[in-house]
């Protein structure tokens, strides 16, 4: 039967899956974890079996070999079955706009667009070329997370700067997270037997790094994302909205770099940076009782709310709220917290939907606009675009 492979490299990890083509149904998928560190972990799952391995400094070239090795010596597939690889993608600009078959010009475009997405193009595009390296006869596509926004109107989209600089340097807000806003919408749509074009939405794809977009008539029309993803809410490691002005600020403060101080605002910030205990939503939660940790919690829930706020008056009609993404989909009492702080919209939850934690309506039929669970599904919504190209 043939098959995708689906590849999400980040700096210390691998996510994969195989899909059948036909029934776009789930083969196997693995994990790659601390990689290029002590008991880096190679975990595979595939029926009701899971294989695990433990290799030290596990390396990114060493990862792309065994996961394919695995794939034959387990028995899960033949090679040949697998007709194409796909990765994602963090930024692509306004040059790519769907699934694209990878060369090398191609890649040299993706790696010409890092200054948009500095800690993941250069990762995914060095994967790309690991698997080009394993897999050679084998095509490779690439599935852009920004594609969702490059139509965005420029009224949500440039920023308030010279308009020649803005044009000169394609300086917009680009949006990340896509691929599940995308899905998230479309599932919506299906849920609520609706044309997705005649739906006004505001999706939260809420996990490590979190995004809130605006979609109006089924299409983008804002997102709490920027030039790059450190932008709008307050993220695991990443700060979100920072006035600019403390860039140089803190260059004089520290006498770091620019670059030194950006990097303090994407991996050492957020959730981490406000608590000083940990990036993970469950550990803050556990230990709200932390004046710190129920900062870090304040902040959080505090900036989803404005923006969401801000996203039902400039929609003028908003049909659901969506939340989905690892936090948002696992976590019943922020949904009650967001839902609570923007009760003056009408916003009515139902208590026993939302801790029942299943994929729906989770508001009272009395709430103005509809809340809804729906689990996001970036794999699958990849899937069906690189069918769309092949």
């Amino acid at each position: 039967m043939p098959k995708i492979l689906l590849m999400n490299a980040g700096s210390s990890s691998v996510k994969w899956k195989l899909f059948e083509i036909t029934d776009e149904s789930v083969v196997a998928k693995g994990l790659v974890e601390r990689m290029l560190a002590p008991g880096s972990n190679f975990e595979i799952k595939y029926g009701d079996n899971v294989y695990q391995e433990t290799v030290d400094n596990l390396s990114y070239e060493k990862a792309a070999e065994m996961i394919i090795e695995k794939l034959t010596a387990l028995n899960i597939t033949d090679l040949a079955d697998i007709k194409c690889v796909g990765h994602r993608v963090v930024a692509g600009g306004q040059t790519f706009t769907k699934a694209t078959k990878i060369d090398e010009d191609k890649l040299k475009e993706i790696l010409a667009l890092s200054d948009h997405a500095p800690l993941h193009n250069p990762m995914e595009a060095k994967y790309i070329e690991l698997m080009q390296q394993v897999m050679p006869d084998t095509p490779q596509y690439a599935v852009f997370d920004s594609q969702f926004f490059t139509d965005m109107p420029e009224e949500t989209a440039i920023f308030s700067l010279p308009y020649e600089l803005t044009t000169k340097y394609g300086i917009r807000r680009y949006g990340e997270h896509g691929i599940s806003h995308a899905y998230i919408a479309e599932k919506t749509a299906e849920l609520l037997n609706q044309p997705l074009a005649d739906l006004n939405l505001i999706t939260l794809h809420l996990g490590s790094g979190s995004s809130v977009s605006a979609i109006k008539n089924g299409k983008a029309y804002n997102s709490s994302m920027g030039f790059t993803p450190l932008t709008g809410l307050t993220m695991g490691t990443r700060a979100g909205d920072v006035d600019p002005s403390i860039v140089p600020f803190l260059m004089k403060k520290l006498d770091k770099s620019a670059e030194e101080v950006l990097e303090i605002f994407n991996q050492k910030s957020g959730l981490l940076g406000l608590s000083g205990y940990s990036d993970d939503m469950r550990d803050i939660k556990a230990n709200e009782s932390d004046k710190r940790c129920r900062l870090a919690l304040d902040v959080y829930l505090n900036k989803i709310v404005g923006y969401v706020g801000s996203y039902f008056a400039q929609l003028g009609r908003t049909d659901a709220l969506i939340f989905a993404g690892g936090i948002g989909e696992n976590n019943a009492w922020l949904r009650k917290d967001v839902c609570d702080r923007l009760a003056c919209l009408g916003i009515e939850l139902d208590e026993t939907l939302n801790e029942a934690n299943k994929e729906g309506i989770i508001s009272t039929p009395n709430s103005k606009v509809k809340v809804m669970l729906v689990p996001t599904n970036e794999e699958l919504a990849m899937v069906q675009q690189i069918k769309a190209q092949l």
